[in-house]
């Protein structure tokens, strides 16, 4: 599109992601906003798209020991383990508290085993949340631990398990750590999937040469941050080209510039996560980017910008 077609300046920043139109297209990633409440000093969660919370298992889970944060070039890791209070703290407390918000609700869910996912999708169903992102990183258990995301079979198993629960639409949370995103994001969409999400972290370790140590006590975390942007990029390129169903794009993305390559590519939304924990207002920021960059080039509305880079 040519700078100076929308005449007017004024620009719709609404996106529709499988049916539930978000007021614009930025969200927070899972594990890096918690559902809110830690950041509602620093970010207006009204002025949200979406917030997509930390992940939830049927059951608390404790999370891996520590240390389980490292700094590393032009980013993080983390081996938290998706420590969470379960399924039950977590309707009562934190569904109630975004509630009080004009921004639409995304429940990361996690498991270990079908069953697992399926006991957390069902309980939400009844729950009043917009949209479900399934992390599909987490390790299969019944499966000698390969995580569900990086098996197209079992991809495709663990989205028809939880769409046949899910009374709101399912996102499906990609893995990076895969031989082709484009057949894991077909695998999903041929599950049942409404949406797909990506990139999760990159998996990578680090090491201390002076204690001749890891530095994480789980030796590997995942990797996140400006560093990964590229790659991010690029996976969600190749996934809006494989897929029919809507894209929401993350990784690295620390401002707006990042969020519009990321829309350019094909991402009909993004998601931003590291960023948050040295910017809290980073989302703000990003919105109101975003915005400027349409009056700048002249796009009316989201739709005119997602992947028009071919």
């Amino acid at each position: 599109m040519d700078a100076g077609k929308n005449t007017d300046n004024a620009v719709d920043m609404r996106v529709n992601i499988a049916g539930v139109e978000w007021k614009n297209p930025v969200t927070t990633a899972s594990g890096t906003f918690g559902s809110g409440a830690e950041f509602c000093e620093f970010a207006d969660l009204n002025k949200l798209g979406a917030v997509t919370t930390k992940g939830v298992a049927n059951i608390p889970w404790a999370g891996n020991p520590t240390p389980r944060i490292a700094e590393t070039y032009g980013g993080m890791m983390n081996a938290v383990g998706l420590q969470n209070p379960g399924i039950d703290l977590f309707c009562e407390r934190d569904i109630s508290f975004l509630r009080q918000y004009d921004t639409k609700i995304i429940v990361n869910v996690c498991g270990k085993s079908e069953k697992d996912y399926c006991e957390v999708v069902e309980r939400l169903s009844q729950e009043d949340v917009d949209m479900l992102e399934i992390n599909i990183s987490c390790p299969n258990v019944k499966e000698g631990g390969i995580a569900f995301g990086q098996d197209p079979k079992a991809a495709e198993g663990i989205t028809k398990a939880v769409k046949r629960y899910a009374k709101q639409p399912v996102i499906m949370k990609l893995s990076p750590n895969v031989t082709s995103i484009p057949e894991m994001a077909k695998a999903v969409e041929a599950g049942g999937a409404d949406a797909v999400s990506l990139i999760n972290t990159l998996t990578g370790m680090k090491i201390d040469i002076h204690r001749r140590q890891f530095v994480l006590a789980n030796k590997t975390g995942g990797v996140s941050g400006p560093a990964i942007h590229p790659i991010a990029v690029r996976m969600v390129y190749e996934a809006a080209h494989a897929v029919k169903v809507p894209v929401i794009g993350m990784g690295g993305i620390a401002n707006a510039e990042d969020a519009v390559e990321m829309i350019l590519a094909g991402a009909d939304a993004v998601s931003v996560g590291t960023a948050n924990f040295h910017n809290p207002a980073v989302t703000m920021e990003i919105v109101e980017g975003i915005k400027k960059y349409m009056q700048q080039y002249g796009f009316a509305k989201i739709s005119d910008m997602v992947g028009i880079v071919d």
